[in-house]
């Protein structure tokens, strides 16, 4: 019984880490989210330090990994900590580790270990004057709570005064201040703030800045996005948000780019996972929040591309009954239970189930379904079955699952589903605490 709780207590916390971020989510506030969230990574980290900070070598999301960072740091980590956490910010976005220094700063962490793994991951950027112009503050504030030294040139660019530099970006962000040709020299968001002192036309600078855009610049701006090179999630979220009528209209083209996305997301593994059914929600309840709008949905149309791309044979059921899924959008009650039961009808090899776990038309239905299917039409489990959840549930401290025989793990980004449904076997509990601590530890050794 200890192992089954162990089990729970790290599949809750993984679960959560990988869903939530402290956003508003349909059911929840944000409050209520950062409330729940923080007592986990308390009762974690107090009760299973280890495996606290193997959730870094996971597919969680980058502000759960800030917030373990955080924690491990302020605790003076062990040696082994302290690499994980330099590997885990190495593959995070530059902006969210700079948060995390300036969160270490508020809160007086300054240990040496702090101090080396702010030194050791300023040292591997590729061009500290790029981030010098972009992050300037938050780059500053770095560099001061880890006493570093600078090059001579760094140094005065953040904490004094010249006339001129030789490093090409920062002369270029000296010059914008009195000339409008230099603008165009800096990265977007930069260039983008003196645009806007200098009174330039949006349309112009835009214009004139497309040839520094990154990709998700210019998917954000709808520049002539490479949507087919952009991760699976994010280029379902492209597609959600585009008027009905357009997504009629570039159907092919939107239909070519997502699949393009999917089959380099599977990788080897496309066309090795035999007949797999889906059920996907795209209830009213996959809108979201105003915080994450349609995140559900997009979550659920990625993985709709992604099981088709690993299948041999596929066969995906929107809860309202649509079947083009470039149409799909948020409306209706969530019929659960029927839906299964189409899926399980054709007999496939597995079934996902992607849903928030709002089973409502009738309450219970998917519950029950699963249970008969369990025990009486395939206790030899022919069928595997699990349900991928992108929504964090604040009052329940986990994902909302569907029935207690059946896997459930929560899912943010469509390319971790394999690895989702591998960590899901530990669910059900059959399978015992010592191998879910060797999977971490594999985990944690590819890290």
């Amino acid at each position: 019984m200890s192992d089954v709780i162990a089990c729970e207590d790290v599949l809750l916390f993984v679960n959560a880490a990988i869903t939530s971020t402290g956003q508003r989510e349909f059911h929840s506030s944000a409050d209520e989210q950062r409330l729940s969230l923080g007592f986990l990574h308390r009762y974690i980290m107090g009760n299973y330090r280890e495996v606290y900070a193997a959730a870094l070598a996971l597919d969680i999301n980058d502000h759960n990994a800030a917030l373990i960072a955080r924690n491990l740091l302020a605790e003076r980590p062990t040696e082994r900590e302290g690499r994980l956490i330099a590997r885990r910010l190495r593959r995070m976005a530059p902006q969210r580790v700079y948060g995390l220094f300036r969160l270490l700063r508020a809160a007086g962490i300054n240990n040496r270990r702090t101090r080396a793994i702010i030194r050791d991951w300023l040292a591997d950027r590729p061009d500290l004057a790029f981030d010098a112009v972009k992050y300037r503050s938050a780059l500053k504030d770095a560099v001061r709570h880890a006493h570093l030294p600078l090059p001579a040139e760094l140094g005065d660019f953040l904490f004094g005064t010249r006339v001129h530099f030789d490093t090409p970006i920062l002369e270029a962000w000296r010059r914008a201040h009195y000339e409008a040709r230099a603008v165009y020299e800096l990265p977007y968001t930069v260039a983008e703030g003196f645009a806007a002192r200098r009174g330039i036309a949006r349309e112009k600078f835009l214009e004139r800045i497309a040839p520094r855009l990154t990709k998700l610049e210019r998917l954000r701006l709808d520049a002539d996005p490479d949507l087919g090179g952009q991760p699976l999630v994010r280029a379902a979220s492209y597609v959600l948000a585009l008027p009905y009528e357009e997504r009629v209209r570039r159907r092919a083209e939107l239909h070519a780019a997502l699949r393009a996305s999917a089959a380099r997301a599977a990788g080897a593994r496309a066309g090795t996972w035999g007949r797999v059914a889906a059920v996907l929600d795209d209830s009213f309840s996959a809108f979201g929040s105003t915080a994450k709008r349609r995140r559900p949905l997009a979550v659920a149309l990625a993985c709709h591309y992604l099981l088709a791309a690993l299948a041999g044979e596929y066969r995906g059921r929107w809860l309202s009954g649509r079947g083009d899924p470039l149409l799909v959008r948020p409306v209706g009650a969530t019929p659960l239970g029927e839906r299964i039961i189409d899926a399980l009808e054709w007999r496939p090899d597995r079934l996902v189930i992607v849903s928030d776990g709002w089973d409502n038309a009738p309450p219970g239905l998917a519950a029950e379904v699963l249970r008969v299917w369990r025990e009486r039409l395939d206790p030899a489990e022919l069928t595997g079955i699990v349900h991928l959840n992108p929504v964090y549930d604040a009052d329940d401290f986990d994902v909302r699952r569907l029935s207690p025989l059946v896997p459930t793990a929560g899912i943010r980004d469509a390319e971790s589903l394999p690895a989702l449904v591998e960590l899901a076997r530990f669910a059900t509990g059959r399978t015992g605490y010592a191998s879910l601590l060797r999977y971490l530890d594999d985990r944690t050794a590819e890290l």
